[in-house]
């Protein structure tokens, strides 16, 4: 066999069943030989992307997977990989390499040296004998510790190689492997967090990665302790339970702000705890526990009183047995805290109310997502944003529902990640309902792929907000605007989209919209790709923006 073909029945045994890809690349012949679906992006970007999504819906296991060629595909596949490395997320990217002989030759492009500063870890097959050897290691660092991209570049000549035909006879699948945390550091944080007057859970991805949400919310009933998210980490936590406190990033709800703003402690559980223009920025004074399996992110940008190393899962695990034995084997009094949070959150939707509901024509987006919240149930959609101002209108505002019913990303943000998260989101959940909201400049992007999910039967709906303007750049481009009309954008979506070969609808009445999100749900339960486009006004409005 060839040294791709090995690659491919290890693939198969590690429980790889798709592959998204772009040519030219063997790799793509040889996983469809061996049983495994290619699914042909337009794009190397949007690629990525389909396997970022693919990997956060199924927590890594298996992860997504993506091929592309040497050259340039390699190099249009960056901005995909720089996403899914500063949001953590476990996939297996296969680039071609150039043939040994042109190796490090001016102007050869080498994944090799350039992806370094963005993958968790890269190896070439440097001889076909290696195969092996090569992929069980990069298996072992996607299925171990801090998730991440991982990449093996595969020379072209290697990559067409003879090799043994029994050379993956001695392979065997990676077992995770995951430890706790040091019991005295348990039992010094377990007590700082029962003697806090108003202390709160901040919790990331990381829950989600270690299938920790179950634990999550028997500690926080067992202590009442409310509950918020970070960007990436929502849905970690249901977020109509009623301790939850919804999402904080550069935007957030009031109930984060108001119980972030007073706690004097803040147990950081699963969340890098990372200082960014897409994250909630943690007030000073507080007393701060960090949980978390990487040690690179303790002390990173915050002094840390109680530093934990170990899984979520498992910490979490010793925190409820640590709690419980301080309280003597009961839980603390249900009710006032959960008051509290319910009497907040509706005091804020009231202010809101008037532009949540509003009749105003061009549409503020922020009617889309309540009617949106009104006429979708959350446990059972998945639902992500895109860059600028559709991640920031409804990050606050939407009740995600159990663990990976959002997709939330941002520290790396490309306009257009949403669409390729969203096809790989639907190819890992195909009962769900998979819905990615994004702005006409993030269509302008990407858009040309959503012919790729009506190609490859995957029933996805996108949501554009069309404002024919990049209303979040009015500050930054005021001068250049007035004298050249330079936020200016075209386009009429719909029409693309049927041309594409979906189904699509253009709304311009506010009073449409909750009867055209059902039809484009009925569309999607249909086996239809669906596109709706609203016409929206330049909303620049948001909750809690930049509060910290």
């Amino acid at each position: 066999m060839r040294t791709i073909d090995a690659i491919a029945q290890i693939l198969k045994q590690e429980n790889i069943e798709y592959l998204s890809a772009f040519p030219t690349t063997p790799v793509i012949e040889a996983a469809a030989d061996a049983g495994i679906r290619p699914i042909i992006c337009r794009q190397e970007r949007v690629g990525v992307g389909i396997g970022d999504g693919y990997a956060r819906v199924t927590n890594g296991r298996p992860p997504g997977v993506f091929a592309m060629q040497y050259g340039p595909g390699a190099e249009n596949a960056y901005a995909g990989v720089a996403t899914a490395f500063s949001d953590a997320v476990p996939m297996l990217l296969l680039p071609l390499g150039h043939p040994r002989e042109r190796a490090g030759i001016f102007p050869h492009y080498s994944s090799l040296e350039s992806y370094a500063s963005v993958t968790k870890q890269i190896e070439q097959i440097t001889v076909p004998e290696r195969v092996v050897d090569t992929m069980r290691r990069a298996f072992a660092a996607l299925k171990r510790g801090r998730p991440g991209p991982v990449m093996v570049e595969i020379p072209a000549d290697v990559a067409t190689a003879e090799v043994p035909d029994n050379i993956v006879d001695g392979y065997r699948p990676i077992k995770p492997a995951a430890a706790a945390g040091n019991p005295a550091d348990i039992q010094a944080a377990a007590e700082a967090l029962l003697n806090a007057d108003n202390p709160v859970i901040h919790a990331g991805q990381g829950v989600m990665y270690a299938d920790a949400t179950e634990e999550l919310i028997e500690f926080a009933e067992l202590t009442q302790i409310p509950v918020m998210t970070s960007m990436a980490g929502k849905s970690a936590f249901p977020e109509k339970h009623s301790l939850a406190l919804g999402s904080g990033s550069g935007v957030m709800s009031r109930p984060v702000y108001h119980f972030v703003s007073r706690a004097d402690v803040l147990f950081g559980i699963g969340t890098s705890f990372t200082q960014h223009g897409m994250t909630m920025n943690v007030p000073s004074g507080k007393t701060l526990i960090h949980a978390t399996n990487d040690p690179i992110d303790i002390d990173k940008n915050y002094s840390i009183d109680h530093p934990i190393l170990g899984d979520a899962k498992l910490v979490l695990r010793q925190f409820i047995d640590a709690c419980k034995d301080i309280l003597g084997g009961g839980q603390r009094t249900e009710g006032s805290v959960a008051e509290e949070i319910a009497s907040v959150r509706q005091e804020w939707l009231d202010e809101w109310m008037p532009t949540l509901t509003s009749n105003q024509n061009p549409i503020t987006p922020y009617r889309v997502i309540w009617e949106f919240m009104q006429n979708v149930d959350s446990d059972n959609a998945i639902v992500t944003h895109d860059s600028g101002s559709p991640r920031d209108q409804i990050m606050p505002f939407y009740q995600a529902g159990g663990p990976r019913t959002y997709l939330g990303w941002g520290k790396s943000h490309g306009l257009g990640t949403g669409l390729g998260l969203n096809i790989g989101a639907k190819v890992a959940a195909p009962d769900k309902f998979v819905v990615n909201f994004m702005g006409d400049a993030a269509f302008g992007m990407t858009g040309l792929d959503f012919e790729t999910a009506v190609r490859s039967n995957i029933p996805i709906l996108t949501v554009v907000f069309n404002n024919s303007t990049m209303a979040i750049e009015t500050d930054a481009m005021e001068l250049s605007h007035n004298l050249y009309g330079t936020r200016d954008l075209g386009g009429h979506y719909a029409d693309l989209g049927r041309d594409m070969g979906g189904w699509a609808e253009r709304v311009e009445d506010p009073n449409d919209v909750a009867a055209a999100i059902l039809r484009a749900k009925a569309a999607t339960e249909n086996g239809e790709t669906a596109l709706l486009e609203f016409i929206t006004n330049e909303e620049r409005a948001f909750s809690h923006r930049r509060a910290f």
